[in-house]
């Protein structure tokens, strides 16, 4: 795809001042300096065309779409979405003709404008980018309809059967468009360069209720027909659709929970303190520009823990664990309304911008709402998560910045954005101070609100920021080194909390024989602690360990799903077969990645693991998510 948005670094320069992050930046001439910057900060780049989206066929830079009008029906028997959407351009170049269009299995029937007819031509797919639809534009004219259906295997689109859902009565849909999906559902410029408005008509079964990522009414009337408003300009990634026997529950002024009746009191219970975590990032960061904030609980299948779509934030219930001790998750999800649905990544190189602030954001919100054992206990398991990122990925795959030309992009997702991306702005703020740095993101987010930038765009603006203001406590050749080099900077933070070393204490004294399991402390435990406890626990325990370790603390039938999934990567690991029963309800009853990619990975090391994990996967697969299985088949094929 051609460039667009794409304020080169000479561009954004016009725009940028050397002077306290307290204020937005004003307009002074600074090119020639960020120049020279832009030569030597990014030599380690150079290949890479800096701003371009490899992963979209579009062509903004001639063409830009401004407005999407949808007016689709879904049809649960052939499992489609079918109908048109009207789309708004704006020619960027006087003698434009052409827009070019971002397509994945859908079936174009026609292209009209003002009545007409319009050619049209749906070129050879992609494996990775699908098809470019090229579209002529009739002269004076900055609307056309595209009329067309989508696949019923739509990747970006899940269909589930009643059986797949809580209630077992209703089916059910929704979508997930991240990284490149929406293409699977829409025809439109599928890049987080370019941002859109929309609206949209969605035809249903009168018994179900639609949500999307716009408008919601909590108490609109349950007819079949829904109609919805997004006013503020959003990435393709972040269009969203559900479509089920929804339900509706308020938890604060401004927010709320959609879900199946089964799940909507216990999701109620668990996320009431949504609204709090709302006003403590407002009173920190600026106010939220979204209206209201809500949440939807997807089936067990969603692939993700959640998606950030604006105004309403999709939800696993894998994260329901009734004492609220998942609910950074929730955390993690509203920071996106400030980083990443508001101050957006250009490319999906550029990922870090979006999951690296709203983890760092996370991390705060969780202290500023449940106090700073709370933040140091999630930040060590973070760090520690980092780690492991760092062991098993390639060098190139610890970049910040990373190279993604010529592969999916989904292969972007990894701990390295979030935790690498958190732990790099964690330096930076221990450096300059809390304060400074919390003025600087204040600043941030004001400066480029509703905009999508690039990595050399954020490097810009830090050089006439902090970098001028405090030019004794950062280095230009330090920052570099996190973004554009892997692992982790020598002399990096490393989080601490105190609430972990009794549990080290009790950890080494087990494993020395100096106590039993059933007499170890741990009755006032939190999630966290017995996280930190699995997931530090030697590689190889042999069955006498583990059986005591299960007969102690009930650890196979355990209901968090956190706490089960470390335990039964133990029990993977050494092969202990008590827990397989509960290991195969597991994989067949959760589709989301994190939780169940590890396990059909280490299974698939042994012959007899990945019979298991086949058997598994061959059940599991008709109800999982078309995300979770392209992740996974490798590991039973």
């Amino acid at each position: 795809m051609k460039n667009f948005f794409r304020l080169s670094m000479f561009t954004l320069a016009v725009s940028l001042v050397a002077c306290s992050p307290v204020e937005d930046p004003s307009p002074v001439d600074t090119e020639s300096m960020l120049s020279q910057n832009v030569q030597n900060d990014m030599a380690s780049s150079s290949a890479i065309d800096v701003g371009k989206d490899y992963h979209s066929y579009a062509n903004p830079d001639e063409v830009l779409v401004t407005h999407l009008n949808l007016d689709l029906t879904a049809d649960f028997i052939s499992k489609k979405l079918i109908g048109s959407v009207q789309v708004t351009v704006k020619r960027q170049q006087e003698n434009a003709d052409e827009v070019i269009l971002d397509t994945r299995d859908l079936v174009i029937f026609s292209v009209t404008s003002q009545g007409n007819d319009v050619p049209f031509e749906l070129k050879a797919a992609d494996q990775n980018l699908g098809a470019a639809l090229h579209i002529k534009m009739p002269k004076g004219s900055d609307t056309f309809t595209i009329y067309y259906e989508t696949s019923p295997t739509a990747s970006g689109a899940q269909w589930l059967t009643p059986a797949q859902t809580a209630g077992k009565k209703y089916p059910f849909l929704f979508t997930q468009a991240q990284a490149i999906h929406a293409r699977s559902f829409i025809p439109l410029q599928d890049s987080p360069q370019v941002r859109v408005t929309y609206t949209a008509t969605i035809r249903t079964p009168k018994e179900l209720l639609a949500v999307m990522s716009a408008s919601n009414d909590p108490g609109t009337e349950r007819d079949g027909v829904y109609e919805f408003n997004m006013p503020q300009p959003i990435p393709s990634y972040l269009i969203a659709l559900a479509i089920g026997d929804l339900h509706f529950k308020a938890m604060g002024e401004r927010t709320g929970v959609y879900a199946e009746p089964a799940l909507l009191e216990s999701a109620a219970a668990e996320f009431e303190d949504t609204e709090s975590m709302l006003v403590a990032t407002e009173n920190k960061y600026g106010p939220y520009g979204w209206d209201r904030y809500d949440l939807l609980i997807l089936p067990p299948s969603f692939p993700f823990g959640g998606m950030e779509n604006p105004r309403l934030s999709f939800i696993t219930p894998t994260v329901i664990a009734g004492d609220k001790s998942l609910v950074s998750l929730i955390a993690h999800e509203l920071a996106h309304s400030w980083s990443g649905n508001t101050v957006t990544n250009a490319t999906w190189r550029d990922l870090w911008l979006n999951e690296g602030f709203t983890t760092y954001l996370t991390y705060r919100i969780m202290e500023m709402v449940y106090g700073e054992d709370r933040y140091n206990m999630e930040a060590v398991l973070g760090y520690q998560d980092l780690q492991a990122a760092i062991n098993s990925l390639t060098p190139a795959d610890q970049i910040l910045a990373i190279d993604l030309r010529g592969r999916n992009p989904d292969d972007v997702f990894s701990n390295i954005p979030y935790e690498k991306g958190a732990l790099f702005l964690r330096e930076i703020e221990q450096k300059i101070g809390r304060d400074n740095f919390d003025k600087f993101l204040l600043s941030y987010f004001e400066h480029f609100s509703f905009k999508s930038i690039t990595t050399d765009e954020f490097l810009a603006y830090l050089d006439v920021t902090l970098l001028s203001q405090y030019a004794d406590k950062l280095d230009k050749k330090r920052i570099n080194e996190w973004i554009f080099e892997p692992g982790i900077p020598e002399g990096a933070p490393v989080p601490e909390s105190d609430a972990f070393v009794n549990v080290d204490k009790a950890r080494e004294q087990w494993l020395a024989g100096k106590t039993s399991a059933n007499m170890t402390q741990t009755q006032d435990w939190t999630v966290h602690q017995w996280l930190y406890f699995l997931n530090n626990m030697p590689e190889l325990l042999n069955e006498k360990q583990l059986a005591e370790l299960d007969a102690a603390f009930s650890l196979t039938v355990s209901k968090n799903n956190e706490i089960a999934h470390s335990w039964l990567m133990i029990a993977v690991k050494n092969q202990y077969k008590p827990a397989y029963e509960r290991l195969y309800e597991y994989l067949t009853t959760i589709g989301r990645n994190k939780l169940v990619k590890p396990l059909y990975r280490e299974l698939s090391k042994t012959p007899d693991g990945k019979a298991f994990a086949k058997k598994a996967f061959e059940q599991a697969k008709p109800g999982y998510h078309p995300l979770t299985i392209s992740a996974n088949e490798g590991y039973v094929e």
